[in-house]
């Protein structure tokens, strides 16, 4: 028999990251989470909330998984960069034109 592996039981996340949300948690009730240094508005979303505590912990050093890394906006910022410069190049036919 082939030995099995168990990912569903290990841990992704440690014990300080789930410390660390949980006080971005509090914080965003009480009203006092903001979304960076300075004068930035207070967060609404618990989403938002989540996403600073894990950014924190990572900071930190604690065990949290990397960010998934989008391939398809670097696809999409190189065909609206050609779409631009074709419609630069359009514009200028048309003054020589008139």
């Amino acid at each position: 028999m082939a030995a099995r592996r168990k990912s569903s039981s290990r841990r992704k996340y440690g014990k300080s990251a789930s410390k660390s949300v949980k006080r971005a948690m509090h914080k965003k009730k009480s009203g006092t989470l903001k979304s960076g240094k300075g004068r930035h508005p207070k967060v609404k979303s618990r989403e938002q909330a989540i996403a600073i505590g894990l950014s924190e912990a990572r900071a930190k050093g604690a065990k949290v998984p990397r960010k998934k890394s989008s391939r398809k906006k670097s696809s999409s910022k190189k065909s609206s960069s050609r779409k631009k410069s074709s419609s630069r190049k359009k514009r200028s036919s048309r003054k020589r034109s008139s």
